[in-house]
């Protein structure tokens, strides 16, 4: 990871930690959700009023501490909520820690992507339980107005809040606290209906003048939260809750509450931002991961790797036939995969085939398919993995070990865009295109006669060589963090720290088996270890006193040498008890694809 993404990184993870230090101090209750519901944060706050710890409440049954009575509408309300994807607020009581319920307002905001997909719910959740008493105290103060002045004096002092009530003819009460609220003099009378108006914020005049005018005709009750603009310019925001007062079916008058909600409305865009912040942020490390992991799991920075990803992202949106070149291990089929995602054939299938896995006598059949009795066991017509794949795109894996036949069939497709299955005469299109791939000399197999050069100038329209890890030691670091990161959270593994002297030995090491070998070295230490800090076992990575190439060259002659020993043994038999393959201990399969690989003339063993 470049140091600029690292302290990018930083800066985030710094941010993040300040505001949840900031939400865990809040008198709000703050929590976060997924996108199905499913609660992942809750602050300090909520965790203490529950008497729980943060795992005791992730996946927890929320619904137990609310109140028997008010379960089936606030479940009612989330579950519409989550549906709509509309904002949600309900009222419900929750049990505390110590058994005694409390009323709060539940509120919850949906975070939407681009494409206006939900990626977070976080709401916060607000002790009313004073108000709920007090708008009970206005409630019977607005049946007798001789006691209101009580119960409304009473009112403020335990909610911390104004009280006010209006007719038609506009205010007729505002609270010492409603005037202290909008910064003035408590020993004013209360404004008329513009003056009310005025000390509002210009945006949000015109809704409260049609709110007023609209209750006023319904009777209905309201809840609106709006700015006001104090005399010191100072914005508030403030919630207003009214009743209206039905005598003899008419409506008399209005009373309500309003709270100072400025602190709670400041954090709720607070984390608003903060969470489309980190989406987007999110969004550029990816980007960014991009650069240096293009395709999949093709991991790196180094100007070698680069190349090649160029020139593969270059040739992805053509139709041209590739032919991908490189040891064992250094992720052909990745960059084959990549291709075809990239080009107009995404959509279609990805037909992948190791072509030194599939016995000789089946290949044929193997890509092209075959018809009912073509062969002994042939019950059924079977289509190839050409058919398979039309329209998209087919990896010939380790195509050095095709026989000599399949060779000629495979070439037919390549010109002519036709084949038969084996046993018919139907003459089968092919819309396919062929991404080829081998860690042979194909050169060196053309001299020898063992692969057509027409074959090969075919499949080697667009070559891509891929360098083998040793020649690219600057991406291991990155390659071990991938590995570690995605091997750890595999095994259910916390990795704090990676071992100095151990990415040391890795970036020295010389990776015969390329980056397949470092997954399993990573693997396997990750398997073994038990601690938090990532190490390994040196003697998995001493390097060997040879030559990669000379190590390769005399395990291959090792490898011949017992080959030719079990075929003089078995006569040139493979198969069966006393055949070569039971001497080695290996299937008949494998044994014919070493056969052909080391390029063994099985036939000269007959009769010895």
């Amino acid at each position: 990871m470049k140091a600029s993404e690292s302290l990018q990184n930083d800066e985030s993870a710094a941010t993040e930690d300040a505001l949840r230090r900031a939400v865990d101090t809040t008198p709000a209750f703050i929590h976060t959700a997924r996108p199905d519901g499913y609660l992942d944060y809750f602050n300090r706050g909520w965790l203490d009023f529950l008497g729980k710890s943060l795992e005791d409440v992730c996946g927890w049954r929320w619904t137990e501490s609310v109140h028997p009575e008010d379960v089936a509408g606030i479940v009612q309300k989330w579950h519409a909520a989550l549906a709509s994807g509309e904002p949600f607020e309900a009222e419900a009581r929750v049990r505390r820690a110590d058994g005694t319920y409390r009323a709060l307002l539940h509120q919850k905001v949906p975070l939407h992507d681009e494409q206006g997909n939900i990626v977070k719910w976080f709401g916060s959740s607000m002790d009313i339980e004073d108000r709920k008493y007090a708008e009970e105290q206005l409630r019977q103060s607005a049946q007798e107005l001789q006691r209101s002045e009580f119960y409304l004096s009473e009112g403020q002092r335990l909610a911390h809040m104004g009280s006010w009530a209006f007719d038609s003819a506009g205010f007729d009460y505002w609270s010492p606290e409603l005037f202290r609220i909008h910064g003035l003099d408590p020993a004013s009378t209360a404004p008329t209906v513009q003056e009310y108006l005025d000390l509002l914020h210009p945006e949000d005049r015109e809704f409260m003048a049609n709110l007023i005018k609209r209750v006023l005709v319904e009777a209905s009750p309201f809840d609106a939260t709006k700015r006001i603009v104090r005399p010191d310019g100072e914005v508030r925001y403030i919630r207003c809750v009214g009743a209206p007062v039905i005598e003899n079916q008419k409506l008399k008058r209005y009373v309500g509450s309003a709270l100072d909600v400025t602190e709670h409305e400041l954090l709720t865009q607070e984390l608003q931002r903060r969470e489309a912040y980190l989406a987007e942020e999110n969004i550029v490390l990816h980007q960014e991961l991009g650069k240096t992991s293009m395709f999949e799991e093709v991991i790196g920075t180094s100007p070698v790797l680069q190349m090649v990803l160029a020139r593969a992202a270059k040739v992805a949106p053509t139709d041209s036939s590739v032919l991908i070149m490189g040891e064992t291990g250094t992720g052909k089929e990745l960059i084959a995969r990549a291709i075809h995602k990239r080009s107009k054939r995404s959509e279609r299938p990805f037909i992948s085939v190791n072509c030194a896995a599939v016995p000789s006598s089946l290949i044929m059949s193997e890509l092209f398919g075959h018809e009912k009795g073509a062969f002994t066991g042939a019950l059924q017509r079977r289509p190839g993995r050409f058919e398979l794949a039309e329209g998209g795109t087919i990896f010939l894996d380790e195509v050095g070990d095709l026989p000599l036949e399949t060779q000629i069939a495979l070439l037919r497709v390549l010109q002519e865009r036709e084949f038969e299955r084996v046993g018919g005469t139907e003459v089968l299109r092919a819309d396919v295109r062929v991404i080829s791939a081998t860690n042979r000399d194909l050169q060196t197999a053309i001299a020898g006669g063992a692969f057509r050069s027409d074959l090969y100038y075919r499949l080697n329209v667009f070559p891509i060589k891929l360098p083998p890890l040793r020649e690219r030691k600057e991406d291991v670091p990155l390659l071990v963090n991938y590995f570690v990161d995605r091997y750890a959270k595999r095994a259910g593994k916390k990795i704090k720290h990676i071992q100095k002297k151990a990415l040391e030995a890795l970036r020295e090491y010389s990776w015969p088996g390329n980056v397949r070998e470092l997954q399993n070295v990573i693997e396997r230490s990750l398997i073994i270890g038990e601690t938090t800090e990532f190490s390994i076992d040196n003697s998995w990575v001493a390097n060997e006193p040879q030559q990669p190439g000379s190590v390769t060259t005399d395990q291959n002659a090792n490898e011949r040498q017992r080959i030719e020993a079990a075929l003089a043994q078995s006569n040139g038999k493979i198969s069966g008890a006393h055949g070569a393959a039971a001497k080695l201990g290996m299937p008949a399969s494998t044994l014919e694809s070493k056969i052909r690989s080391l390029r063994i003339n099985k036939f000269h063993f007959k009769g010895v």
